[in-house]
């Protein structure tokens, strides 16, 4: 009698592990396969997902308690150690994802987390969660800083720095306008000054329609004495 009565599909994004008599026999991928009669399979799901770390509280190296979440991509990448090494193997990467961020940012001043969060911990927390993966089956494919939560006054501060310094940018461009309006008459008023005649003509452009000529000639030779 054949040892193999029944047939098992594997999706493309799962995989089989085998138990005969509580014992693991092999790992199936995609296709469909032959099961022997004894076989009991757990399925376990390959596709990549993405998890966000909750909120913890980090104090900076300058005193300041900042909450940061990270965002974990991962995959499982050995089903056997995904479901056989911990309950729960997500939460082995998670834990050290989370420690890796709070020695990360203890160096670091709050200023410069604000700028370069993302630079500042970025191979730290991908070498720790990395680490941690490899015993439990899971491929870490990155893991990057999500949010960085300030206290209020210090974000009150902040808001109160940008606003200052977009007025102070707005009224020095205001100043460099009317310094350029300025240099323009000068440089006009010099130019009538060494051309009478242009002077004049200035003049007579300037006078209301339907003055004659030769008034506004006399005007002009007036205006120029």
């Amino acid at each position: 009698m054949s040892l193999f009565t029944n047939h098992l599909t594997v999706p493309t994004h799962e995989r089989a592990i085998e138990y005969v008599d509580g014992v693991c026999t092999r790992v199936l991928g995609p296709g469909r396969h032959r099961s022997p009669q004894r076989a009991t399979y757990r399925r376990v799901d390959v596709l990549e997902r993405i998890v966000t770390t909750a909120p913890q509280d980090v104090l900076t190296s300058d005193g300041v308690s900042v909450r940061v979440t990270a965002a974990v991509r991962w995959k499982v990448a050995d089903p056997r150690a995904f479901v056989e090494q911990v309950l729960d193997p997500a939460a082995v990467v998670y834990l050290a994802v989370q420690v890796a961020l709070r020695d990360a940012l203890v160096a670091v001043e709050v200023d410069a987390l604000v700028r370069e969060a993302r630079r500042l911990t970025g191979h730290a927390l991908v070498d720790a969660a990395r680490r941690a993966g490899a015993d439990v089956g899971v491929e870490v494919v990155d893991v990057v800083v999500k949010d960085v939560i300030l206290p209020h006054e210090l974000r009150s501060a902040y808001a109160e720095l940008v606003t200052a310094r977009t007025r102070g940018l707005a009224q020095l461009e205001a100043a460099r306008a009317e310094t350029a309006a300025l240099r323009s008459l000068a440089n006009g008023a010099k130019l009538l000054d060494d051309h009478p005649a242009l002077a004049r003509l200035k003049l007579i452009q300037a006078l209301p329609h339907g003055t004659t000529l030769e008034l506004a000639l006399g005007q002009a030779d007036r205006a120029g004495e």
